[in-house]
């Protein structure tokens, strides 16, 4: 790691690598590691022969794990035992980025729709939010009103993986959102365009405040994933 501090870090990064949304994610990772001094090394995971991902998961060591997906650390998250390295690295720019709007206190009692329920992104964006002082509503594929509850929220966070899927009139007026879709999607003047799971162009004429894609949660994310490693090498660093 540069800067002067004497540390060398290395970062490993388990990936597809066929040129879908999740591998450019990790290649930016990657890029952006490089320019601080951290090595990165992409650990590719077969395709045509799928492994159990989340056994490869479980097997990283939890005080390593920066991007906070081992089992450990979703249960510590859960818990309220907020670590700020071992936070996944999503949902910590989700909330950055509705702090940066409401301040560091504000988002107590705002009222979090987040829709979807992965283990990524919607989960433990909806935990990280509720250790914040939010209310947090989490809505899934057999959530019904799912319309009526997106225009209840004060920050609307989405990650379902179905480009343009919240359409405009799903947004409150003047609320945050937070956009964390990224897709791959082939156009007449564009191969391989990359859109989120709201519709941009609809929401943006509602919405207070509202992350494009691309350009909003993925760099933020990715500096989160980079701080968290230098905060864990700077814990493992040798006291003198």
């Amino acid at each position: 790691m540069g800067g002067g501090t004497g540390l060398r870090s290395r970062l490993d990064l388990k990936g597809v690598g066929n040129g879908s949304a999740s591998d450019v994610y990790s290649r930016s990772k990657c890029r952006a590691a490089a320019k601080v001094g951290v090595r990165a090394k992409l650990l590719p995971l077969d395709c045509v022969n799928p492994v159990d991902v989340n056994a490869v998961t479980n097997r990283i060591d939890p005080e390593k794990d920066v991007d906070g997906l081992t089992r450990k650390s979703v249960g510590r998250l859960m818990r309220g035992e907020l670590d700020p390295s071992l936070v996944p690295g999503t949902a910590s720019a989700c909330v950055e980025l509705a702090k940066s709007v409401c301040g560091k206190e504000g988002l107590q009692g705002k009222h979090v729709v987040v829709v979807g329920r992965s283990r990524i992104v919607g989960s433990p964006t909806a935990a990280l939010f509720l250790w914040h002082d939010a209310t947090t509503t989490i809505c899934h594929l057999k959530t019904q009103n799912l319309k009526d509850l997106c225009r209840l929220a004060d920050v609307l966070v989405v990650g379902v993986g179905r480009p343009n899927f919240v359409r405009g009139k799903w947004v409150k007026p003047g609320a945050i959102v937070i956009d964390c879709g990224v897709n791959v999607e082939a156009t007449e003047r564009r191969r391989g365009k990359l859109v989120g799971d709201v519709h941009f162009e609809e929401a943006k004429h509602v919405a207070g405040h509202i992350t494009p894609v691309p350009g909003g949660v993925g760099p933020v994310t990715v500096a989160v994933l980079i701080r968290n490693t230098f905060l864990r090498a700077l814990l493992r660093r040798p006291k003198w």
